[in-house]
């Protein structure tokens, strides 16, 4: 059995391991796309990094290289990927799982404000803060630079600087790093910066959870952008060991 992980993401790598112990005899890859500089590789299967050149393109690879079972396990704002994915697992006849950790859930003492997409986040800061603590990714900065945000100041956060050329909210300061990051360490970025407003995607898990905690101490608001959906008729499990449930051991019946 031949099972392709698209990941890039903490389960996509923990499924990959987790693999590699409870089905031996199958053999795994994971595909990372690339986009970030020295990812983290996962400790089982064999890897590659790259795109697949759409639907088309990972439509072949599935059959080109004998796929038994498509899993993805990449982020949940991976919008785009995952639609491809649907449509290449559909052409190509192979069954495709996908794997979200469950997203975040507000508590007592949250002012969470909802929106549907970067551009409607964006247009919701200006009557809740001043000086905005962005961790959306290097991918979405665009969305922030339109003039309703002149007036702010931006503390982006993420792994990698933005493309050159990337358009950039008027008064930015870029701050680049990767997590897990600490409840701590969140507290003294929200306290350094003066941070009055966190922008954040819901993105789940705890690697990036303890900034929702700072924001709660400190009474700041948050916008959260809510995740686009997983297609249609495709099943869905919260954690890696859900997903090796699915797989099945090769020769079984």
């Amino acid at each position: 059995m031949h099972v392709l992980i698209l990941g890039g993401t903490t389960e996509g790598r923990r499924l990959a391991e987790l693999l590699h112990t409870a089905r031996p005899r199958a053999r795994v890859t994971s595909s990372l796309a690339g986009r970030v500089a020295g990812p983290r590789l996962p400790g089982g299967g064999a890897v590659r990094i790259g795109g697949f050149g759409g639907v088309e393109g990972l439509t072949a690879w599935l059959r080109d290289h004998r796929v038994d079972l498509l899993i993805d396990a990449t982020h949940p704002f991976a919008e785009t990927i995952s639609f491809h994915a649907a449509e290449a697992a559909a052409a190509a006849h192979v069954p495709l799982l996908a794997l979200r950790r469950p997203g975040w859930v507000p508590t007592a003492g949250d002012d969470w404000h909802e929106a549907a997409s970067l551009e409607a986040a964006a247009a919701t800061l200006p009557r809740l803060g001043r000086r905005v603590f962005l961790t959306t990714g290097r991918l979405g900065l665009s969305s922030f630079a339109g003039p309703g945000t002149d007036r702010l100041w931006f503390l982006a956060r993420s792994v990698d600087p933005p493309a050159p050329g990337t358009p950039l909210p008027a008064r930015t300061h870029l701050l680049l790093e990767r997590g897990p990051f600490t409840l701590e360490g969140e507290r003294e970025v929200l306290r350094s910066h003066r941070i009055d407003v966190l922008v954040t995607k819901d993105s789940g898990g705890a690697a990036t959870a303890p900034k929702l905690a700072a924001a709660r101490e400190r009474g700041i608001p948050v916008v959260v952008v809510r995740r686009p959906p997983v297609p249609d008729g495709v099943r869905v499990v919260s954690s890696p060991e859900q997903a090796v449930e699915a797989v099945p051991v090769p020769g079984s019946r």
